[in-house]
């Protein structure tokens, strides 16, 4: 199986943004797009060559993985990070 056979079809509705400021809120959104999926741990890690373990730490929000891995990972699960400057009274740190 290549990896352009496991991108998930996703139609207009399905679409969300989430804002993510910890790694406990991106493995959480991970998490929750699998089981939307119906996809094992296992699942995942043999589709995206890796760990099972690394799956599981991603979910639980381990701070310190592979940002390449993670980023593989979610788009392994149909999710794309995007940067952008903050907005609102919030935004940018001087």
């Amino acid at each position: 199986m290549n990896q352009n056979d496991i991108h998930p079809a996703v139609s207009e509705e399905d679409k969300s943004e989430a804002v993510v400021r910890s790694s406990v809120a991106l493995g959480a959104l991970a998490r929750a797009q699998r089981k939307r999926l119906s996809l094992r741990q296992l699942d995942i890690a043999d589709r995206g060559r890796t760990g099972n373990r690394f799956i599981v730490e991603l979910e639980g929000g381990k701070p310190t993985l592979q940002l390449q891995k993670v980023l593989d990972v979610i788009d392994l699960l149909g999710l794309e990070l995007v940067v952008r400057t903050k907005s609102g009274p919030n935004g940018p740190a001087v």
